[in-house]
């Protein structure tokens, strides 16, 4: 009779428990929400820079690396959101990976929920709320930018008008300073110039072999690039990537051209263009602008480019050790997060680099509507150094949106649906989810190393 009481009375407390972490965590979804969408902000998110300096003299600057952390707000709302998170840390911790994470996520279902909450906004209203145009307005007037700041701003959407200058600073390519910005930019162009000159305006009789291969490979790529948008077939943008991406693989011989690069130039195409061009992308012409301007757009293009990849290497270099270890890393989290989706795609025997290679190698340019893949890549460009690293929480919430639907799959359907993911009616709302949860599961995480070790 004692030991039935005693199995009551552990089960009543092992529910308790459970109900307790799932609404921590809710909470903590719908409160990284607020703060992503301008409902509330509970609390600001601090960036501490590591130990590297940011050089912004040399042409192989890095962006500097960042931690997010929970500070105090003015709001006086902080202390919440932080015992939730804290709270949801510490549960992690203290019991089995397995069964704490599922109890803590029970399915993905319940941050859908969470997330209906949110006002649908196609337009993203976190990046556009006047406070917050103020507050980039602020950071980009000084004499010289503080780049942790301007990286805690950025991470929940820019401003479109803002977003070609905050991505040059992000990415180091214009310097925080004010004073040294415009000499340093009209250097930079100069100097893509002469690449262009020197590399691709010549004839085929001087390129190598595997140079006259690897052009054409480009040549082949070009038109296949972002298909569903119109204004990549238009056939002097096709031209203009194709100069960027020649110049940039004969600069950079460790790896050379690797299909999937053509993919990462185009939202910095679309960003730097739109200084020049008003509307919708899809009334773009680039045929009557000067070929100046062109020039300095290609240029912009092709430096952001090669600071994005300067902190992801060995993701292009032979065999593509970058994105495999980061796939085995993805798999482990997964598994951490929602163990029945991990093991039914186990059983039906389906390798997550059959479909998570794209992911990383185009940074799901290519699984998502364009028009919010510029918004993503704020969230990208401000993680810094740290970025490849947060993909595998962005994928992972990325891919645990269909977690039900995976379930009822055998493998072949599982194949087809992860080709073919439905988010082409995608909006605003549904990309903060993912980094919402993605923040989230990172901040768990992230100090419990632990807990994705095989």
């Amino acid at each position: 009779m004692n030991s039935n009481n005693n199995s009551s009375s552990h089960g009543e407390v092992d529910q308790r428990n459970k109900e307790s972490l799932d609404s921590r965590f809710n909470q903590t979804l719908k409160n990284v929400q607020g703060l992503l969408k301008g409902r509330s902000i509970p609390g600001k998110i601090l960036l501490t820079r590591r130990s590297d300096i940011l050089d912004d003299s040399g042409s192989q600057e890095r962006s500097p690396s960042y931690q997010r952390s929970f500070s105090q707000n003015d709001a006086g709302t902080s202390d919440d959101m932080d015992k939730s998170v804290e709270g949801g840390v510490r549960n992690t911790n203290n019991s089995d990976g397995n069964t704490t994470v599922n109890k803590l996520t029970s399915s993905t279902s319940k941050n859908e929920d969470a997330a209906n909450e949110v006002q649908n906004s196609a337009m993203g209203t976190r990046a556009t709320d006047s406070a917050r145009v103020t507050k980039f307005t602020k950071e980009l007037s000084g004499q010289m930018v503080i780049l942790e700041r301007l990286r805690e701003l950025a991470w929940s959407g820019v401003p479109p008008y803002m977003r070609p200058n905050v991505w040059r600073l992000l990415l180091g390519y214009a310097p925080p300073n004010s004073d040294r910005r415009e000499g340093v930019l009209r250097r930079k162009r100069l100097e893509y110039l002469d690449c262009v000159a020197q590399f691709y305006d010549i004839p085929d009789t001087e390129r190598s072999a595997d140079e006259i291969n690897m052009l054409r490979q480009i040549a082949v790529d070009c038109p296949r690039t972002v298909p569903d948008v119109p204004f990549f077939q238009q056939a002097q943008v096709q031209k203009s990537l194709e100069r960027i991406l020649y110049t940039w693989a004969i600069r950079h011989p460790a790896s050379g051209y690797v299909q999937g690069i053509n993919d990462l130039v185009t939202p910095f195409l679309v960003v730097f263009l739109s200084e020049y061009l008003e509307g919708s992308i899809d009334s773009w012409s680039i045929s009557d602008m000067s070929a100046g301007k062109i020039s300095n757009i290609e240029a912009d293009c092709y430096w952001c480019l090669s600071k994005l990849l300067d902190g992801m290497q060995d993701h292009y270099t032979f065999a593509q050790p970058g994105i495999q270890r980061l796939v085995f890393k993805l798999k482990e989290l997964v598994r951490r997060i929602d163990e029945p989706v991990s093991r039914h795609m186990e059983d039906q025997g389906l390798e997550y680099l059959q479909f998570a290679f794209r992911w990383f190698n185009c940074l799901l340019i290519r699984e998502i509507p364009f028009h919010l893949v510029t918004r993503l890549w704020d969230t990208y460009l401000a993680e810094g150094d740290a970025l490849p690293d947060f993909l595998v929480y962005i994928f992972a919430s990325f891919l645990l949106t269909w977690s039900d639907e995976l379930q009822k799959l055998d493998f072949q359907e599982m194949v087809m649906f992860l080709q073919h993911l439905p988010t082409q009616n995608w909006t605003h709302q549904e990309l903060e989810t993912v980094l919402s949860r993605a923040y989230i599961w990172h901040s768990m995480f992230n100090s419990s190393p632990s807990h994705l070790a095989s």
